[in-house]
């Protein structure tokens, strides 16, 4: 069976979890932290870093995005995230990309905030990071539609906006205004009611 590194505390190796649940993909999750588990981290990834995905013949997969471009073509065609070709695959594959770098920008933030003592923490950076995840956030919240990003079923673009969405509104405190995106807050409602891997991975 594969192996999923990385502790759900990560919206990276959570978005890969929440992902291959969906696509009916087992996997066994070893629950490791870059903050204490480094060096059995790197085991698996030189760097240090989560997630890594273990294939059974034991190639390490690193990245979410490589990882989750690897599920999807392990997938039933029917179950598949990311639309094949054409404009829908273009569409989805831009949104997934807003979600990430509003993940990005998030970790950046959270990082500044966190990783740093009192009197070095660059409060400008911190604004600006914030900023960018609040306009990467916008631009998801604007999508038209009643439930799913892209119309018609849940894609990795629902997968990403929600576990991102989730990651700011957890760690960023009152910098991050969570109820002003009534589109992602519907979103999320819908996805932890209908999809039971959102609550297990939270």
């Amino acid at each position: 069976m594969i192996k999923l590194v990385g502790t759900y505390k990560s919206p990276f190796t959570r978005r890969v979890a929440a992902s291959a649940r969906i696509l009916g993909i087992q996997f066994e999750h070893v629950s490791l932290s870059t903050l204490t588990d480094v060096e059995e981290i790197r085991k698996h990834n030189p760097m240090g870093l989560v997630p890594v995905l273990v294939l059974e013949d034991g190639t390490s997969l690193i990245d979410s995005g490589a990882i989750l471009d690897w599920l999807d073509q392990e997938a039933e065609m029917a179950r598949r995230l990311v639309p094949p070709m054409g404009i829908e695959r273009r569409n989805v594959l831009q949104m997934t990309a807003w979600a990430t770098a509003a993940g990005d920008k998030t970790v950046a933030a959270y990082y500044e905030l966190t990783r740093r003592p009192e009197d070095k923490i660059h409060y400008p950076t911190v604004d600006g990071n914030v900023r960018q995840v609040v306009e990467a956030f916008s631009m998801l919240d604007r999508v038209p539609g009643d439930t799913w990003l892209s119309p018609g079923r849940i894609t990795q673009a629902d997968v990403s906006a929600v576990v991102f969405f989730d990651f700011a509104a957890r760690v960023l405190g009152d910098r991050f205004e969570s109820g002003a995106f009534s589109r992602l807050g519907s979103l999320r409602k819908f996805l932890y009611g209908t999809l039971p891997v959102f609550e297990e991975t939270a």
